[in-house]
């Protein structure tokens, strides 16, 4: 909980840089993960386990996919600042 509570506070501090911004994003998964694990293991059950590698697979899939998106704008714009980026197009 107290994870969760700590990447809400984070995006919405810290809106200046992209990157930045995507970081609490990922403490969270991590907090999801973890609330998985622990009641996976607190009720005996292996689909909370199941269900943390499925998350875990897909943050780092979002991870790979934002940083290529980083990369692309930064060549295109020049910066990655949310407050020059108006608009992003096709």
């Amino acid at each position: 909980m107290i994870i969760s509570i700590l990447g809400i506070r984070g995006i919405l501090l810290n809106r200046r840089n992209i990157p930045i911004m995507s970081m609490p994003i990922e403490s969270m998964l991590l907090a999801v993960n973890l609330n998985f694990l622990v009641f996976s293991v607190s009720l005996d059950d292996m689909m909370g386990q199941s269900f943390a590698s499925l998350v875990s697979t897909v943050a780092a899939a979002e991870s790979a996919i934002g940083l290529a998106i980083f990369v692309i704008t930064f060549r295109v714009r020049g910066t990655i600042a949310v407050e020059f980026i108006n608009s992003i197009q096709g």
